[in-house]
């Protein structure tokens, strides 16, 4: 049998049963939708998270007080026996491979300007939190760098704060109360937006020994430390934790190395990806059974057919091959159809959802459609060896 003679058979089966072809299809074509769907979703939710946690960086080092536990829970923010302190963050300046270090403390303040109130969130901050944060400011300058222990009353605005309270006028020189107490406005800062819910840009910055005393708090909540790109991060690790343990006695605190957290993150967001691919891929299993049920229907029709070609000299090899690419061209084409149509669904719900982050992976795609090809093909095989082993004598006895 010539190739073009196989092709032209394979073809033909699709042209006179051209809805049991459509149906067949059309099961793949699902499986290869929601496949692509999943993991669109889930590769874009991917890549948000890790781009969210990635804005201020990834030589960053977060050290907070406590030491965690076996169970892997840090009590730093909620509070320890012993804290860090200002004096902490001074001393870490002095490392080699430190660039810049930002103390910092959080919490949360009515804010008040000429009878505008707003609740916001504070930052207790330090002189280089805008190096270390990946951070800009818009207008006027960040807090100077005063003595961090006895800091003037100055404040730094978010977007937004300056939006609601200030109402577009320039705020830098005015005086802006801060849970009761008056700071001096010299400067704001870009907007950030959010991150995971939470906005960046409805914020205030105060000095960190400023906010100690507003919070009545006894340390810090945590140092934000940023280091040379070029360094080794666990050279890093050791000067820093020689250098707290000998200021403190013991290590009482936790590193946190935002490269490291990002590993992590990345892996269980990776397994996340592929276990949502893996429930879609549930549907491709579907489709298979359904090429398999077709395929049997069809040699069963077509048992005369298979006598006849077996009379004219074709060999057991010729049809097996006739009816595995009947199979395989069904999943192919259904593939190839899920694959437009899971995409176009995709982007058609980030363009209604503009919040909804949507990333197809192209590898995911590739596989996906071989998946398709591979399942035709298994699906395929238990038919076809059945068709190519039918005796033509008998096979025409059918007719």
């Amino acid at each position: 049998m010539l190739l073009p003679d196989l092709l032209k058979l394979t073809t033909s089966s699709f042209l006179a049963y051209r809805m049991r072809s459509f149906l067949t299809g059309l099961g793949i074509a699902i499986g290869i939708t929601a496949v692509i769907l999943l993991t669109s979703i889930g590769e874009g939710l991917h890549q948000f998270v890790l781009a969210e946690f990635s804005q201020f960086g990834t030589n960053l080092i977060a050290i907070q007080p406590g030491k965690v536990q076996t169970q892997g829970v840090s009590v730093g923010i909620f509070g320890s026996v012993r804290t860090i302190s200002i004096e902490d963050a001074m001393a870490l300046r002095h490392l080699p491979n430190i660039e810049y270090v930002n103390p910092s403390v959080t919490g949360n303040a009515e804010l008040c300007f000429e009878g505008r109130t707003r609740r916001s969130t504070v930052f207790g901050a330090g002189h280089d939190m805008p190096k270390v944060m990946a951070s800009r400011v818009a207008l006027g300058s960040f807090l100077p760098d005063d003595d961090p222990t006895q800091p003037r009353a100055l404040v730094v605005l978010g977007s937004k704060v300056r939006q609601e309270l200030f109402a577009g006028q320039n705020p830098l020189g005015s005086y802006l109360r801060v849970g009761g107490q008056r700071y001096r406005v010299v400067g704001v800062m870009e907007s950030k937006g959010q991150m995971l819910g939470f906005d960046l840009d409805d914020t205030v910055f105060i000095p960190a020994a400023r906010a100690l005393e507003l919070f009545n708090r006894p340390g810090l909540m945590e140092i934000q430390v940023s280091y040379r790109p070029n360094a080794s991060l666990d050279g890093v690790l050791h000067t820093i934790t020689a250098l707290l343990i000998a200021r403190h006695g013991r290590e009482d605190f936790t590193l946190i190395p935002q490269e490291k957290a990002l590993e992590v993150l990345g892996s269980v967001l990776d397994v996340i990806t592929f276990a949502v691919g893996a429930l879609g891929g549930i549907s491709l299993l579907v489709g298979g059974v359904g090429i398999l049920t077709i395929m049997t229907m069809a040699v069963t029709e077509r048992t005369a057919e298979i006598g006849l070609l077996r009379a004219l000299g074709a060999r057991e090899g010729q049809v097996l091959t006739l009816f595995l690419g009947e199979a395989i061209l069904l999943s192919a084409l259904g593939g190839l159809a899920g694959l437009g149509l899971g995409t176009g669904i995709a982007q058609a719900l980030h363009w209604l959802f503009p919040a909804l982050p949507v990333r197809t992976p192209w590898l995911f795609a590739v596989v996906a459609e071989l998946s398709a090809i591979s399942i035709g093909l298994i699906a395929g095989v238990a038919p076809a060896r059945r068709a190519a082993r039918l005796d033509p004598v008998e096979a025409l006895h059918v007719e």
